[in-house]
């Protein structure tokens, strides 16, 4: 019997390798190589003559003829925004995030809303009964309380099949191939794994959650989701370095990675699209935890918003109106300045870029004439986010001049406006729907760039719209 070779692959990137390296050439990272065993395969014999029965052909790009991918709502609003509008027949589609986050809950309580849907749920983590409990705190419908559990057999799990049972089935397995032997058997609409690192094969010798099992777990999903033109959902852990746990590969595999975020101690959790064949990977939808599950916000400005009554504003805090997609969120960014406690100043950013801020602080002493050598500066985005919009430059530079100066900024005014390295404010894009927000809110005044007010009418929005060139121009018209 031929022996297996053995492999090593980068976790972080995937970069294959035959001997073991402490430091990845490919991506330079360090103790990321971990063993995989490859099977020996037969080499491939060419024959002196073309085959003729391949099953492909080329085909000229101009008669190749397309059309809108099919959509299946997820009866979820923020959901569908994410995957561009839907889940695609066929698709693959991955979303990680941290232990404990709320993974299992959304997707669960996404499923037991697909009524015209078979569904079939295999969860290699929690047993049928954790999960029929999780299925009631989620306080659904009577249609969706009785879950069938298929068992190992297949013939007791057919009979149970009838047409006044719900259309969600639960199957707890971790061996792929019996997996795939209960979805013969039940030929679902959705097939739901949780997680791809309990899942494991016959065809190789290592333990579940290591490279080659996930791999190969992947890649026989992939091809029963591309064969039977059936979604496939994997659920996915993510590693303390932040990154989907496995090989790097798995990502270039699946159609849509969709990343859960949120810190445990805030009750917002964000769905981000990290890569989508389908879509958009601007787009993100906002959940806020609660005790019957995760309930999308719809206007999740009202609730980035701290509630504070108009003449009890509190200095170094200010509204800036970005843009994550093509959806405008108003969030507040605080500020606090200080005196530096000991000889080095420290600079700090909570949801927001470390070195913009050090380059807007820059900005502040070189081209406005405000001193902060010796200030200790600290910045936060409320509500536990990360923004990367440069258009919430002016709200930072405003909210750090108001901690200094140590006088509120009223809050019925907001910010949009990225700025350069000259002081000057450059226009930001999609400006309409940022005033627009704003004005919905019920703002009394947006600080804008002046560029952007080329072809803009301001007489149907009842929002004051100021418009300025220069930084200076914003603070005179805070401070005077």
């Amino acid at each position: 019997m031929a022996k297996d070779k053995i492999a090593y692959v980068c976790s972080s990137c995937g970069y294959d390798s035959p001997k073991w390296i402490g430091k990845c050439p490919a991506c330079g990272e360090w103790n990321t190589f971990s063993e995989y065993r490859v099977g020996k395969k037969a080499p491939a014999t060419v024959s002196s003559e073309f085959r003729l029965d391949v099953k492909s052909s080329p085909i000229s790009m101009s008669k190749i003829e397309t059309a809108d991918e099919p959509r299946i709502n997820m009866q979820d609003g923020e959901l569908n925004r994410v995957l561009g509008g839907g889940l695609v027949p066929g698709s693959m589609t991955l979303l990680g995030g941290e232990p404990g986050i709320g993974k299992s809950t959304l997707i669960l309580q996404t499923v037991m809303r697909l009524k015209d849907m078979k569904v079939l749920y295999v969860s290699g983590e929690e047993s049928a009964r954790q999960l029929k409990l999780r299925a009631d705190r989620l306080n659904t419908n009577s249609q969706t309380s009785n879950l069938n559990s298929p068992t190992s057999t297949l013939q007791p799990q057919l009979s149970n099949l009838q047409p006044q049972t719900s259309n969600l089935l639960v199957v707890c397995e971790a061996m792929i191939e019996i997996v795939f032997e209960h979805i013969k058997a039940v030929e679902p609409d959705l097939v739901v794994i949780d997680s791809i690192q309990t899942m494991a094969t016959e065809t190789v010798e290592s333990s579940p959650g290591s490279v080659t099992q996930i791999r190969e777990c992947a890649a026989m999903l992939l091809k029963y989701a591309k064969e039977s033109n059936t979604p496939v959902i994997v659920i996915g852990h993510i590693n303390k370095e932040g990154t989907i746990a496995g090989p790097k590969i798995l990502e270039h595999m699946v159609d849509t990675v969709l990343q859960f975020e949120g810190d445990q101690h805030y009750m917002y959790r964000i769905v981000r699209a990290i890569k989508n064949r389908f879509g958009s990977t601007a787009e993100l939808g906002i959940y806020e935890m609660v005790q019957s599950g995760l309930r999308p916000v719809e206007n999740p400005s009202e609730l980035l918003l701290s509630d504070v009554k108009e003449g009890e504003e509190l200095s170094g805090v200010a509204v800036a109106c970005s843009i994550e997609g093509v959806r405008p969120l108003l969030i507040e960014t605080q500020a606090l300045v200080s005196t530096a406690a000991y000889g080095t100043p420290q600079r700090s950013a909570t949801g927001f870029d470390l070195r913009r801020l050090n380059m807007l602080l820059a900005v502040l002493e070189k081209r406005v004439g405000f001193k902060l050598p010796q200030r200790d500066v600290f910045l936060n985005i409320a509500g536990g986010i990360r923004v990367t919009d440069p258009a919430i430059d002016l709200s930072v530079i405003a909210a750090v001049l108001s901690s200094n100066v140590d006088t509120g900024i009223p809050r019925d005014i907001c910010f949009a406006g990225e700025v350069g390295l000259s002081g000057e404010v450059r226009p930001v894009s999609r400006i309409l729907q940022r005033i627009a927000e704003a004005d919905k809110l019920g703002f009394r005044k947006i600080i804008v760039p002046k560029a952007n007010m080329n072809g803009l009418d301001a007489s149907k929005f009842k929002i004051k719209i100021v418009p300025v060139r220069k930084v200076e121009e914003a603070l005179r018209e805070l401070f005077g």
